[in-house]
């Protein structure tokens, strides 16, 4: 057993030399590349140092290359311009200076091609290494530039590396969202931004088209990902980071305007919201759409088609469409007059049972808020509320009763509903129809608020109590309910305790242990028989 330890740390001993060894070689090679033309050839170890299969020779040969190549950029021995295939490289007419540049151009390639595999990487390590020396790259591709500068509009910028690395980040395999928060500091920088968006909008276009729209989760996901990372400058003083810094004509690049930025942000939304999420994601585009999405568009009434398509799915994510829906209605003057049937059709049973209950009845108490509402409206509201408010539990009641109350008070014409001579008796003869899912159509304005009559008799004190409310004038001022929106039983039960202390109840003074068995010997069914 010892000589098996020391066997153990023998081996563990001769890879880390193993190692040290690897490392020291990588080092030296770099520094002979870098001094001398004649050891060109040595890059093709580097290479292959880059294609092991341990992680730490891996990151040692990452760094070596990020150094090599950038000296090499910086000393303009890359080859400039479109470069000429390997064999005619060597058949062509070219100086000794020109074939070393071409070769290492091309083994530069090749570096790259090697990173960008390798943001696919097992080792989170090796991604990040990869990912950054991609980013360095571009960044001195930016000062040194190995093609000729289009001047007409994208400038020394290399693209094709940005659209490269988006490419990998957006895996339709693997969820890249560790690698993709590393990639958020980037995404600070103005030019990086402007391009990694229309790298992304050509990305899905390409990929959602081939797969013909068919839901893709985890592409879609990392895309998702990608995009929310983005944050959008809201004035041009704010275009101050750039990746690379274009020594002329700054102003008429494309990626320090504003107005380009928001048009590449517009297009990228629109592109990647034509087509059909994942069904979790309407929520989570639909949480950030009015602070994150809409006030960076120029026309938002164009996202109307996605919040429709989001309606359909049903649940939370309806009302979060229609939260959207009523952002473009007040703030952009869109015209949708089926918002309320919508919002009137999303009053169902299951409303009072769900986790986003609070955050339905918040929003509801916003859209229902305006004083300009048709009372026939206001009138259908409360009345399938007060239907539904009949199978609710005693914690939700005690939310929407006060609900209730506060539309009568904004529209004082439905205080008939409360109101109506003998509309107790009536109950039956309802004509109230409940099925119906216009609310111009349901008759609410020719019923009653009966329902809230019956709650006076529910089995809670505290639900008995608040429905008592209709049987006074109510008051001008509005029921605040905001605290009652998260109450739970547990929460209600808790409170009663604290509020009420246990009285003293009268219990038998000799308590039965027994069914027919009495504390004086006669059993219980005897003692009802009188058989004492």
């Amino acid at each position: 057993m010892a000589a098996s330890k020391r066997s153990n740390m023998s081996s563990e001993n001769s890879t880390e030399d193993g190692l040290k060894a690897n490392k020291a070689d990588i080092s030296s090679k770099v520094d002979l590349l870098i001094q001398s033309r004649k050891h060109a050839n040595d890059v093709f170890d580097i290479l292959e140092y880059l294609q092991s299969e341990k992680e730490k020779i891996v990151v040692s040969a990452i760094n070596a290359c990020c150094k090599l190549f950038c000296t090499l950029l910086e000393r303009a021995d890359l080859f400039v311009g479109q470069l000429p295939k390997e064999e005619e490289m060597l058949i062509g007419d070219h100086s000794a200076d020109e074939k070393y540049r071409m070769f290492m151009r091309h083994r530069y390639n090749s570096c790259l091609d090697l990173l960008l595999e390798h943001i696919s990487h097992d080792s989170y390590q090796i991604k990040e290494s990869a990912l950054c020396t991609l980013m360095k790259f571009a960044s001195m591709e930016g000062k040194f530039p190995l093609q000729d500068l289009d001047w007409s509009e994208h400038y020394s910028f290399p693209r094709e590396i940005i659209q490269a690395v988006v490419d990998k980040l957006l895996s339709q395999e693997e969820d890249m969202a560790l690698l993709i928060s590393r990639f958020q500091e980037y995404l600070e920088m103005e030019d990086v931004r402007y391009y990694v968006m229309s790298a992304i909008r050509e990305n899905v276009a390409r990929v959602m088209d081939k797969n013909k729209g068919v839901v893709i989760p985890v592409y879609q996901n990392n895309v998702f990902t990608l995009l929310s990372n983005i944050s959008m400058p809201s004035q041009e003083s704010e275009l101050t980071n750039y990746l690379v810094k274009q020594e002329a004509k700054h102003e008429d690049w494309k990626a320090a305007k504003l107005k380009e930025h928001k048009r590449a942000f517009e297009r990228l939304w629109l592109g990647f919201l034509k087509y059909k999420l994942p069904s979790s994601m309407y929520k989570m585009v639909l949480v950030i759409l009015h602070d994150s999405i809409l006030p960076h568009i120029s026309n938002p009434t164009l996202m109307i088609d996605f919040l429709t398509a989001a309606y359909d799915v049903g649940g939370a994510i309806s009302l979060l469409a229609l939260n959207g829906l009523f952002v473009l209605i007040h703030q952009h003057n869109l015209d949708y007059p089926d918002f309320y049937k919508k919002l009137y059709n999303l009053l169902e049973p299951s409303v009072f049972h769900v986790k986003y209950r609070a955050r339905f009845f918040h929003l509801a108490n916003i859209f229902l808020s305006s004083t300009h509402l048709p009372v026939y409206l206001v009138a259908a509201f409360a009345k399938r509320l007060s239907r539904l408010a009949l199978t609710a539990p005693p914690a939700a009641l005690l939310m929407v009763l006060p609900f209730i109350c506060n539309l009568i008070r904004r529209h004082p014409a439905c205080r008939v509903l409360i109101h109506r001579p003998s509309a107790a008796d009536q109950a039956c003869d309802d004509p109230y129809m409940m099925e119906e899912e216009d609310p111009a159509r349901c008759h609410a304005l020719e019923s009653s608020l009966w329902e809230l009559q019956t709650l006076q008799n529910h089995y809670h004190p505290d639900v008995a109590k608040a429905a008592m409310a209709i049987n006074k004038p109510l008051s001008q001022k509005e029921d605040d309910f905001k605290e009652l929106l998260e109450l739970s039983t547990y929460e209600m039960m808790d409170r009663a305790l604290k509020q009420k202390q246990s009285r003293a109840v009268p219990l038998e003074f000799d308590p039965a242990t027994q069914l027919l068995q009495g504390s004086g010997g006669v059993g219980v069914l005897g003692m009802h028989f009188g058989l004492e």
